[in-house]
């Protein structure tokens, strides 16, 4: 009778208690442009806490790694009983005027290495792909290193923790030594990024066309303070090659 009832303390320990997570967004690479200037990427979820579905676009010049006019397009549908594509087919809508998703999905470009927050296998600050699929390969692999950067708690990150996150982002060139460069390095921290707590090398994606210009996303998972527990959202660093490498 004490077996009994202590297996069944324990199933429902393990069964009974509320689950609490976060909110991870999920994440659908929508392509490049004809030219490779062009990158565009979406995320979508469910908020915790309210229950709200969401959607949102990012369109990003690859020529200097900034947003393109009218980017970024968010769309977060207030009501709980909402439906997530009624958020998708807003954005959609309204990302259609900066690049049409007919030549995104033209240009699809290498989904070349991917580790989501759900692979506890994978280096979350180092990743090395081969550009395109082509062996013996025709190209120099590529890597990427993340180092985070600590920066004060300030404004609304205030008291949630010690400090937040940006964090450097760091290109290695295994033809030339090992010689890096840095593509990116935070000064400060957006408050678009909800106090981010963390990140890590979430994928690459490359646009290696055999004749034109090239252009590489690395893409970025963004861990943050949630409303139940940690929320993961992407953004991307992108870089244009201009001609074949």
């Amino acid at each position: 009778m004490t077996l009994r009832f202590s297996l069944a303390a324990a199933i429902c320990m393990m069964t009974c208690l509320p689950v609490q997570a976060g909110d991870m967004a999920t994440l659908n690479v929508l392509g490049f442009s004809a030219d490779g200037t062009k990158f565009a990427f979406e995320e979508y979820g469910v908020q915790d806490g309210s229950g709200f579905p969401y959607a949102n676009r990012f369109y990003i010049d690859t020529r200097n790694d900034t947003f393109l006019p009218g980017s970024p397009v968010r769309a977060r549908i207030e009501d709980e009983t909402a439906d997530i594509a009624d958020a998708r087919a807003d954005v959609k809508a309204r990302g259609e005027a900066i690049v049409a998703d007919a030549e995104l999905a033209a240009n699809p470009g290498l989904v070349a290495g991917f580790n989501p927050p759900t692979e506890l296998s994978a280096d979350p600050y180092r990743i090395v792909v081969n550009p395109r699929p082509a062996w013996p390969p025709v190209d120099a692999p590529l890597e990427f290193r993340l180092e985070e950067i600590p920066f004060p708690a300030t404004g609304m990150c205030e008291g949630l923790a010690a400090a937040i996150k940006g964090f450097r982002l760091l290109s290695v060139d295994a033809s030339a030594g090992g010689v890096t460069e840095v593509l990116h390095e935070d000064m400060s921290v957006p408050s678009s990024r909800n106090c981010p707590i963390g990140y890590r090398i979430g994928g690459v994606q490359t646009f290696f066309p055999f004749d034109g210009p090239s252009a590489i996303a690395v893409l970025i998972t963004v861990e943050s303070f949630g409303f139940e527990g940690p929320d993961y959202r992407w953004m991307a660093v992108t870089r244009f090659r201009g001609q074949e490498p």
